[in-house]
């Protein structure tokens, strides 16, 4: 009996330990082929793309940059104040997600204004206001027109391959929401618009937190 009951044991241990979760993938490229890599040696040589530098402006006042978030992970989507399509879902959708994050000091969220010539700092307050954002990492950011479009396309992938050449003479608008990791890597991106993904980003933020 006892005999049984310790493989029994042995078993449940060995389950435990090979269910642990895939590691993420890494992305280089805006088509956003995975790189599976479970080796921090093999990461540093073979990852190349990361978040640019970058300053903005959230709807305090307060100045964010990249430096700002290293150590941090941080998700990021592309919206503006006014639109009434995606960005309400969308913002709706990501609630759920900022709150189960809300007293993480090692998480931020990121949503750019893709009219910032239209959304000021007042206007941001405003939509924060408007939505019941109180979550103090969840920044809503403004600032410079071209800047914005060039980190969204070109660090983000933002738009994915539709938008890597585009330059800020076209309108960004896009439901992708991207996810990056603690070294500015870019480690998923999901539609905004549906819970499953919302659900499915948040599992990976948690998978993400957890990584030494």
């Amino acid at each position: 009996m006892y005999q049984t009951v310790y493989s029994i044991i042995l078993c449940l241990i060995w389950l435990g330990c090979s269910t642990r979760p895939t590691p993420l993938p890494y992305y280089n490229t805006p088509d956003f082929m995975p790189l599976f890599i479970d080796d921090s040696t093999a990461v540093d040589m073979q990852v190349k793309h990361s978040i640019a530098d970058f300053e903005a402006t959230n709807q305090h006042g307060e100045k964010i940059t990249a430096d700002s978030l290293r150590g941090k992970v941080h998700v990021a989507n592309f919206m503006f104040t006014r639109c009434s399509s995606i960005c309400p879902i969308m913002t709706n959708n990501l609630k759920t997600l900022a709150d189960a994050y809300k007293n993480e000091v090692r998480f931020s969220l990121l949503s750019f204004s893709v009219t910032p010539w239209m959304d000021s700092i007042p206007a941001l307050r405003s939509f924060a206001e408007s939505y019941k954002i109180k979550e103090k990492n969840w920044h809503l950011l403004t600032g410079e027109k071209s800047e914005i479009y060039r980190l969204a396309r070109r660090s983000y992938f933002a738009e994915k391959d539709l938008g890597f050449t585009k330059d800020s003479s076209e309108f960004l608008h896009t439901e992708n929401i991207v996810l990056v990791d603690t070294h500015l890597r870019l480690r998923g991106v999901y539609n905004a618009s549906l819970k499953p993904d919302i659900l499915q980003l948040n599992l990976d933020v948690s998978q993400l937190l957890s990584e030494k």
